[in-house]
């Protein structure tokens, strides 16, 4: 009787101490270190995913063979496990293009046309589906457009004037932003208007949802930026020239930004602090050349230099080379978008320029080279036609020192 009482007292024993073994096994389970979720170069306002604990796994110490294992009671069926929501990645840089036409000069025959067909919305028609598939459409206007002034008629004359009806077809038609630094933006058909006319420009466009760069009451107005955002990205847009005096802007009367080099550097700078991409969009060059001289050279180098990040140029009239400087594109002249100048084929040529963003990486540019009437009719070039205008291009481009 003494022995079997000693034999079971030794086996609680066992179990005991057995038991005591297995409490740490089942108590101590801890979780390995999983790595965020996300990369520390996020903004600090992005909450990182916590680390998720694994469930713990109730696994005994193994017993030696034949000893009977005890049972270990799993979790309550009703206990939660904490749940986590998937992770979500930030959404990828969308693609963003932006769209340049060469001048615009709806004035002489191109008005005596609007005039006779009571609109102008023609123009564009056949161009109308670029113009509005881009995320944002700028173009450069050198005329005024004002319904205070009369017709000049389909003559050759220097005074390029227009009214409203060409503002607001260019707005239906899609243009975001215009170009007005030019060199006859203050062009008047009355000699006691052309304040008025120069004014009435800028209203008129801005009427249509067009917003001008680089004219303002004063210098100082002129030289501001336009920022507009396009899915996240802020583009600035600052737009200078040089061809004529008469329409600079001084202290305290209206005209256009000054193109030189401090004031260049100035616009971009100031446009550099309050945008993501900065366009610059200087009127430059002598007309009728297709090979930019030395001063637009220079100030296309100081552009860069300056913090541009795209450098767009008009006034030439005809096409002209294509730069990279620093990596950065040169667009020195995208010749005749909308004028009457037949006398000379190459002045009835132009091209579309489509420049493409992955969110704020420049990706790369297409040219839709274009042709225009007599009237101001824009078309797509032919085949034979289009050709030879990137020949021009080519050419011109492969001049560069």
């Amino acid at each position: 009787m003494m022995k079997k009482q000693q034999s079971s007292n030794y086996l609680l024993l066992v179990l005991v101490v057995l038991l005591l073994s297995i409490t740490p096994a089942c108590s101590t389970s801890v979780a390995p270190q999983i790595p965020l979720l996300f990369p520390s170069s996020l903004p600090p306002t992005r909450t990182p995913f916590a680390p998720v604990p694994p469930t713990p796994t109730y696994l005994p110490t193994p017993f030696p063979t034949g000893t009977s294992q005890p049972t270990i009671t799993p979790l309550p069926t009703n206990t939660p496990l904490p749940t986590v929501p998937p992770p979500t990645s930030p959404p990828p840089d969308q693609t963003i293009t932006l769209l340049f036409t060469g001048v615009i000069v709806p004035a002489r025959c191109v008005q005596s046309a609007i005039d006779s067909r009571g609109q102008a919305d023609y123009i564009f028609t056949e161009v109308a589906e670029y113009i509005q598939g881009a995320d944002l459409s700028i173009g450069t206007l050198n005329a005024t457009l004002s319904d205070s002034q009369p017709s000049v008629g389909c003559i050759q004359t220097y005074v390029l004037v227009g009214d409203s009806r060409s503002a607001a077809a260019m707005g239906s038609v899609g243009f975001d932003l215009m170009s007005v630094a030019t060199n006859h933006i203050k062009n008047c058909s009355l000699m006691n208007i052309c304040e008025q006319a120069f004014f009435d420009t800028l209203d008129n466009l801005r009427q249509n949802n067009i917003l001008p760069i680089g004219a303002g009451s004063n210098h100082a107005e002129a030289m501001l930026p336009v920022v507009v955002e396009v899915k996240g990205v802020r583009f600035g847009f600052v737009s200078l020239g040089m061809v004529e005096s008469l329409a600079f802007a001084g202290e305290d009367t209206h005209g256009i930004a000054i193109l030189n080099e401090d004031n260049l550097r100035a616009a971009i700078a100031a446009a550099r602090q309050v945008s993501d991409i900065v366009i610059a969009m200087p009127h430059w060059g002598p007309e009728d050349t297709p090979i930019p001289n030395s001063w637009q050279l220079e100030y296309a180098r100081i552009a860069v230099d300056a913090g541009a990040d795209l450098v767009v140029g008009n006034h030439t009239h005809v096409v002209q080379a294509i730069d990279e400087i620093n990596g950065i594109p040169v667009f020195y002249g995208l010749g005749n978008f909308v004028f009457d100048q037949n006398w000379a084929r190459d002045h009835q040529q132009g091209v579309i320029l489509i420049v493409t963003f992955q969110g704020k990486n420049l990706q790369g540019y297409e040219l839709i080279p274009t042709h225009v009437d007599f009237d101001g009719t824009v078309h797509i070039a032919e085949e034979y036609e289009a050709q030879e205008i990137i020949d021009r291009i080519e050419s011109a481009s492969s001049m560069l020192p």
